[in-house]
């Protein structure tokens, strides 16, 4: 009767890509990895979703095991260790970014009037800026932005030459951006 081979030596041959030898990886490494990450984690759903991580990670990572340097069974519990350590963390630090968004939301309450007067006062001082501009500076401006028309469209619509438009764009912006106090 043959012994099986070692953990050992079925890492070192699911390392050349023995699909087989990582089978027998898994046949003797699930349960104990399970077993680690549901002490760390306790809760099944995720315990089984990290040892499949794990497992993955294993034979994908198997060339970078050393059996000089420890068993198999260690290094995969290492890694099981790590990542099961890893997702707590996560969890944690997610449940404290909820927290502090929780806590600064009902810390400063959203004020609907008072966001609706200030929209409106800047509404009133752009409409106050583009009232100052020349008559052909105010009519590309408006063709631009509120119509959304191109360079090329409100050249064609004001039967005037690409460049005009341009420089008639460009000008009444730059009253726009003096006029509201934005600074280039």
């Amino acid at each position: 009767m043959a012994t099986a081979p070692d953990l050992d030596q079925l890492m070192v041959s699911a390392a050349k890509g023995d699909r087989e030898a990582f089978a027998g990886v898994y046949d003797v490494t699930a349960g104990p990895v399970m077993g680690l990450v549901r002490r760390i984690l306790r809760d099944s759903a995720q315990s089984e979703e990290v040892t499949q991580e794990v497992l993955l990670e294993v034979w994908r990572t198997s060339g970078r095991f050393r059996p000089d340097r420890g068993s198999a069974m260690t290094w995969i519990m290492t890694l099981a260790h790590r990542r099961a350590v890893d997702r707590v963390r996560a969890a944690q630090a997610s449940q404290v970014r909820e927290q502090r968004a929780a806590r600064l939301s009902e810390d400063t309450p959203f004020d609907d009037v008072a966001e609706q007067v200030e929209t409106h006062m800047e509404w009133q001082r752009v409409r106050s800026c583009v009232r100052g501009l020349t008559d052909i500076q105010r009519e590309a401006v408006v063709l631009a932005y509120y119509g959304g028309h191109t360079y090329k469209e409100i050249a064609h619509s004001l039967s005037l030459p690409l460049g005009t438009v341009k420089t008639r764009l460009r000008d009444g912006l730059i009253r726009l951006r003096r006029c509201l106090g934005a600074k280039a």
